[in-house]
């Protein structure tokens, strides 16, 4: 039976997270872990190494993040088997990471039960998607999505800069910045920027950090 068992590749900077699903699968007959990685860095070079039929992966890592963590991990093997376990619950996190080419999408307080369930689903070749995670990317599918010159506005918004500043920093007009801003106000469905970056972080359009 072990020779057979789904090989799993955990990844999570916590080392207790790692141990409480090392406890977790290792309760299995038929999965068992491959290997920890803490970093995205390390789970290329795991994934690479190892080849395991399952990555479970984190978003939120030291160094590169969880979605280039995948990126890298696809381009080694595009049919890569990727779940994401994270605490990131933004309807934008799912989307770039799904975009990405992560299989499907749980968040950590999924119950350990349907994580197995989920496991022994993706290595069969399904794409499970939990009712809450397809939700959210409905609603975004909905909404006006930000473009990446807006973002980087955002961002910087977040940081406390002025208009004067953020035109400085992108090398574009204060007026262009103005413009920018009464897009994002629209798409976001608010009226200031305390609010747009409230949005943005609640949706994972931002992160802080």
């Amino acid at each position: 039976m072990a020779d057979s068992a789904i090989r799993v590749l955990v990844v999570d900077d916590h080392r207790i997270v790692r141990e409480g699903l090392s406890l977790i699968i290792g309760r299995e007959k038929d999965v068992n872990v491959a290997g920890f990685a803490a970093t995205g860095e390390e789970a290329v070079a795991a994934y690479e190494r190892d080849r395991p039929d399952i990555v479970l992966m984190d978003l939120q890592l030291p160094g590169i993040s969880g979605v280039d963590a995948i990126r890298g991990i696809r381009r080694a093997n595009p049919s890569a088997r990727i779940v994401v376990l994270t605490m990131y619950d933004g309807d934008e996190d799912i989307y770039r990471a799904l975009e990405a080419g992560a299989t499907t999408y749980l968040l950590k307080d999924s119950l350990s039960d349907d994580l197995i369930r989920v496991i022994r689903e993706v290595h069969a070749g399904g794409r499970p998607m939990p009712a809450d995670v397809k939700a959210r990317l409905d609603d975004r599918a909905a909404r006006r999505a930000l473009t990446e010159r807006e973002i980087r506005v955002l961002q910087l918004v977040m940081h406390g800069k002025r208009n004067k500043e953020i035109a400085a920093s992108l090398s574009i007009s204060e007026e262009t910045v103005e413009v920018h801003l009464k897009n994002i106000f629209s798409k976001l469905e608010v009226h200031d920027r305390t609010a747009a970056v409230y949005v943005a972080l609640r949706r994972g359009i931002l992160h802080v950090g």
